[in-house]
């Protein structure tokens, strides 16, 4: 009983739950409930973040926090009650660095967008009424990070989350429900969606050369480049990648100076404050290659193949921003990616990922401000994995 005391005395108790979200997971946090010096922007929230995570780990382990050692499961998210008109809930992401003291607020994460909706309903942020006892509600999410509307359509049997189901996505294990998730007007709040207002162009990178690419700000900012001006083919697999810490040298540099050239940053040593965003995507066009389940992907299968790097390590499957990146380049004809993809006109793209394949729609027209996606829409699932508490230690926070 005394041990149990001077734990409890020496560590916080702060209400989460711990989700999946498409092929991430994530610890959630109400906004309310968590200490009231984190409710705000700050130092305060950050250091708690990171002691959940269980960052920074010099081992890159995350053995001491609730992180899973990578990008997809080194990830925190915060709701609350929407401040917005026809909104029922606000999402803000945090992007969690394993290694180093940081939390990467600068994009969206569109794999745990799918386990928002969930998790509003059962934190009691949606209104009631809303809820059928049975059907789909739409839950109306504000994006904090990138401020885009983003529609989770959740199924409802006898008026619970439904999230057992049948739907199989590639890098997740168990089949669950389909949860659609519409991204609204996912290209850049201000400026061109092709920040250089090119559909490619030529990016020099200092001890690599000059690449074609494409770099567009759609879902999340992306540079995307073609496998064989790297020396890859586009069926590479994580170890393939990780592995080669040469290679992970040179992508880094492509995304600091695509950054650069994007004007995300201003300098280029900016960069490794800004670890999430841009992303980097290699694409090659439609092979036959077995996926990291040992699973055969077809070249008939696919529309293109695309490999993407998250926070300095090839992602195991699709990041889901990244993914309406993806469908949205694909859709605007003649950029590296609706070239690697056959070229003309689409509305959706089926692409080959280190997991499997993914289908995304998207409906991109030329306006006289440049080109636009109106929504981007693809599926996903999500289940609630533990709730309750997680604990830090008390001097997480200096100001309680």
């Amino acid at each position: 009983m005394r041990e149990e005391n001077v734990t409890v005395q020496s560590q916080i108790k702060v209400p989460a739950t711990y989700m999946r979200g498409g092929t991430s997971k994530g610890v959630f946090f109400s906004l309310e409930d968590l200490p009231e010096p984190a409710q705000q922007p700050g130092k305060d929230r950050d250091n708690l973040l990171l002691r959940v995570i269980g960052s920074p780990d010099p081992y890159a382990k995350q053995i001491d926090g609730m992180g899973g050692a990578t990008s997809s499961t080194s990830k925190t998210v915060i709701v609350s009650r929407s401040t917005q008109p026809d909104h029922d809930v606000d999402y803000l992401f945090g992007q969690v660095a394993i290694d180093r003291p940081f939390v990467d607020w600068s994009g969206n994460c569109g794999n745990l967008s799918a386990a928002v909706g969930p998790f509003a309903i059962h934190s009691g942020l949606v209104d009631p009424d809303r809820i059928p006892n049975n059907g789909i509600v739409t839950v109306r999410v504000w994006q904090v990070n990138i401020e885009k509307t983003i529609l989770i359509h959740v199924p409802i049997s006898n008026g619970y989350v439904q999230e057992t189901g049948t739907f199989e996505l590639d890098g997740v294990t168990f089949p669950a429900a389909e949860i659609q998730v519409d991204f609204m007007d996912p290209s850049a709040g201000s400026g061109s969606m092709f920040p250089t207002g090119n559909l490619v162009d030529d990016l020099e990178v200092p001890g690599v050369g000059t690449l074609k690419t494409t770099m567009i700000n759609a879902g999340i900012p992306t540079i995307f480049i073609n496998a064989e001006d790297i020396n890859y083919r586009g069926v590479e697999l994580q170890d393939d990648i990780n592995n080669d810490e040469q290679a992970l040298r040179m992508f880094e540099s492509i995304r600091a100076y695509g950054a650069l050239k994007m004007g995300l940053i201003d300098k280029l040593s900016e960069a490794e404050t800004r670890q999430h965003t841009p992303k980097v995507a290699f694409i090659s066009s439609p092979q036959s290659y077995y996926s990291s389940s040992g699973k055969e992907v077809k070249s008939s299968d696919v529309d293109v193949l695309v490999r993407a790097l998250s926070m300095g390590k090839l992602h195991h499957a699709m990041m889901g921003t990244a993914a309406v990146a993806i469908a949205a380049a694909a859709c605007v004809p003649t950029t590296l990616v609706n070239i690697a993809a056959g070229g003309g006109e689409k509305n959706a793209v089926t692409f080959g990922h280190p997991s499997g394949t993914l289908k995304v729609g998207a409906k991109a027209n030329q306006t006289k401000y440049g080109w636009v996606v109106e929504k981007a829409v693809m599926s996903r699932s999500a289940r609630v994995l533990m709730e309750g508490w997680v604990r830090v230690p008390l001097d997480t926070i200096k100001h309680n």
